[in-house]
């Protein structure tokens, strides 16, 4: 492998910590400008409503490029450390995408693509435990089950923010510790 494929693969691995930065920049931004956000009672899809948010091309530019970003990483780099969770977390992340391509205004849609990505973050996280025998990824699954059994069990009252954010943290974790593994194993400069 050459210098330039090097920095090739540096640039992808790096994408796999970019891009979930760039997700909480463009949501947290959102939920800032926002005048009606409330934890209390909102989803987060709720701030890309194309109609009714004045942060929708905020929030949903963040999923979008998000998505993308994290799609690179898991295709291209993520694949020659775990394989089999790179689909899955390539599925995700296009789920993500999808989640802003079609977003409240589209309805039952976006509940389907924003259940699948869910769904699919959490595989992810099942199957980077099984095949690197992570901890971080049980874990990880465990906090973003518990948030949305819990959410749905009516143990805590908020919005289904709430467990969005938690269950996503919990899958972002994952996904940037194994970009710092990836680089790590890469040989120096």
């Amino acid at each position: 492998m050459g210098k330039s494929d090097l920095r090739k693969d540096k640039i992808f691995v790096i994408l796999g910590i970019i891009g979930p930065l760039i997700a909480y920049t463009c949501i947290g931004l959102s939920i800032y400008l926002s005048p009606s956000f409330s934890w209390r009672v909102n989803a987060l899809s709720d701030l890309g409503h194309a109609k009714n948010s004045i942060v929708a091309p905020i929030f949903n530019f963040g999923l979008l490029v998000s998505g993308f970003l994290v799609a690179l990483y898991s295709a291209k780099s993520l694949a020659g450390y775990a394989k089999y969770t790179s689909v899955s977390l390539t599925l995700s992340a296009l789920m993500l995408q999808a989640v802003a391509a079609f977003d409240e205004i589209y309805g039952q849609i976006h509940f389907i693509v924003s259940v699948i990505f869910f769904i699919l973050a959490g595989i992810s996280c099942i199957i980077y435990s099984l095949e690197k025998k992570s901890i971080l990824a049980a874990l990880a699954f465990a906090v973003g089950f518990l948030s949305w059994a819990l959410w749905w069990a009516g143990v805590y009252k908020m919005g289904i923010a709430v467990p969005e954010t938690i269950s996503a943290l919990a899958v972002t974790s994952c996904i940037i510790h194994s970009a710092i593994k990836i680089i790590g194993r890469q040989p120096k400069d």
